[in-house]
């Protein structure tokens, strides 16, 4: 047995201004992700996906300023109340660590949606 974790993002559940090309990606790995679940089931191996939400990385450092959101900046806004803070990348770690572990062995083709609460906005 096994277990495979993809790293997608919340941009794969939600449509965004954030690019077609990194939507489309997210959305392809949520598909893969569900796929192998299926494929590999019979052989023991799990797999499942996260997707982060705002996470505090250097992404944004690295997209040019007329690339961003104006209206995803109000909707973040909103979602400050939930989640006043961006999410630590050892909150993504954390929820990896559980999936890998054997407390996960019956969560197989699973979205996890590791956001704060941003799809409840």
């Amino acid at each position: 047995g096994g277990s495979i974790i993809n790293i997608a993002s919340i941009a794969g559940l939600h449509g965004g201004a954030g690019g077609a090309a990194y939507t489309t990606s997210k959305h392809a790995l949520i598909g893969l992700t569900r796929n192998t679940a299926w494929m590999y089931a019979k052989r023991g191996i799990r797999c499942n996906a996260i997707c982060p939400g705002a996470t505090a990385t250097n992404i944004a450092e690295t997209m040019p300023q007329d690339r961003l959101d104006m209206v995803g900046m109000a909707r973040a806004g909103e979602f400050h109340a939930l989640l006043p803070a961006f999410l630590a990348p050892e909150d993504i770690a954390n929820v990896a660590l559980f999936l890998a572990s054997d407390e996960s062995r019956q969560i197989n083709g699973a979205i996890i949606a590791a956001d704060g609460g941003w799809a409840a906005v």
